[in-house]
């Protein structure tokens, strides 16, 4: 894909609606690949539907759009894969084999512990967490991550109904360095 990276979202990274949404108007705006499998999916669907039916409702449509957009995010389950490696929780032994089967050049989580570097880089992967690779992208393209931001600001504002902080909303989504660099003077 000439220098843009694949990137492989765990479950974890997918459940916040506001994470979820800049993530996605970045992979559109093509500055990154994304990857998932049918059982990355459905883990982050199990973890909505402690929302309620309505969080629920809006997963679903959601899995729909994005298998419609990004069409070879989806990668096929490889057994193969997973029965060759050894994680500390094998729950996440499809995320890896995911990872590994789509050529992804990352895997974007917040579970370091359950994905070992060493592990990760035996298969030429790398472990990144959201608020790291966030931040590299508006390193390399702040007018596309400031659009991303302002557009799921906007979006957060109008399903709450009233005036939310920015820096509050990354701040929630564990966006720290983004929120402070956003937040610096002459970047405004």
């Amino acid at each position: 894909m000439g220098g843009v990276p694949r990137v492989t979202l765990d479950a974890c990274v997918l459940f916040p609606s506001v994470l979820r949404a800049i993530l996605l108007r970045l992979a559109r705006a093509g500055l990154y690949e994304p990857v998932w499998s049918d059982r990355i999916l459905e883990e982050w669907r199990r973890a909505v539907m402690r929302l309620g039916p309505d969080a629920l409702a809006e997963a679903d449509a959601d899995a729909a759009r994005m298998r419609e957009v990004f069409p070879r995010a989806l990668t096929p389950a490889r057994p193969d894969l997973e029965a060759r490696h050894v994680l500390p929780d094998a729950n996440d032994l499809h995320v890896l084999a995911s990872a590994i089967a789509s050529g992804s050049d990352a895997l974007l989580t917040y579970n370091a512990a359950d994905f070992p570097g060493h592990v990760l880089a035996a298969e030429g992967l790398a472990r990144r967490d959201p608020d790291g690779f966030l931040w590299e992208l508006w390193s390399r393209a702040p007018d596309a991550v400031r659009e991303a931001i302002t557009a799921t600001h906007a979006d957060a504002e109008r399903l709450a109904g009233h005036p939310v902080s920015l820096k509050a909303l990354l701040k929630r989504n564990r966006l720290n360095r983004l929120a402070r660099a956003l937040d610096a003077p002459g970047r405004a």
